[in-house]
């Protein structure tokens, strides 16, 4: 017997974005909350209200699925922090939104998402790729964001944006990593703080003149 509820009525394709829409937020919960191993297709579908089929109807296979909650978490952090990031148009200005990152990351519980899909490749064959793929457009975000803070200025001299933006991403995952594992922020906060006074550094470096420019870069 089919079930009643707030899809009733709806055309069939209607119908179906719901399920998928709900199955993808029951994966992303699933993660946070159980982790990987603990994200199977039955508990995915008893968080979503619907059968086990649906999860293999609708994506072919759990890895799958979260994969596809991975694209949810990556596109809802992507539109909340494009603006913010480009935006920035000083190293103390991409410090001071690295940080706010941070933070919100913490407190929505995407990082545990993340953390579970890239412990998770080291085991499950071909996921490595999957993932690595989905973690190539924060870096050339942050190559961008990089590119925009540091201009033409000196600093961009002796820090390349291109290397400089991958250390970023690096060593952000890291700090939010460790954060989210030990359940403390207070040493990653004091890390963020640290980087901060090095972003004002070379704010005060961009104005300074290197042997062969020329001029002042600004």
């Amino acid at each position: 017997m089919a079930k009643a509820g707030p899809r009733a009525g709806k055309p069939r394709g209607a119908q179906s974005a719901d399920v998928r829409s709900a199955l993808v937020s029951a994966a992303i919960d699933a993660l946070r909350e159980t982790g990987f191993a603990g994200a199977s297709a039955r508990e995915i579908a008893s968080r979503a209200g619907c059968s086990q089929a649906l999860v293999f109807y609708h994506f072919g296979s759990v890895t799958d699925l979260l994969l596809a909650a991975l694209d949810e978490v990556s596109s809802r952090r992507m539109a909340a922090y494009r603006d913010l990031l480009t935006g920035a148009n000083s190293a103390t200005a991409l410090a001071s939104a690295a940080r706010e990152i941070f933070t919100a990351d913490l407190d929505a519980g995407y990082v545990r998402v993340l953390i579970e899909m890239i412990t998770a490749a080291h085991s499950v064959p071909g996921l490595g790729e999957q993932v690595a793929e989905r973690l190539q457009p924060w870096r050339e975000l942050a190559e961008h964001a990089m590119r925009r803070a540091l201009g033409r200025s000196a600093a961009a001299r002796v820090l390349p944006p291109a290397e400089a933006a991958r250390a970023l991403v690096a060593g952000f995952l890291g700090l939010e990593l460790l954060a989210s594992l030990d359940g403390d922020r207070t040493s990653a906060l004091a890390v963020l703080e640290r980087a901060g006074s090095l972003a004002r550094l070379l704010d005060v470096l961009g104005g300074l003149r290197l042997p062969g420019s020329g001029r002042a870069s600004r």
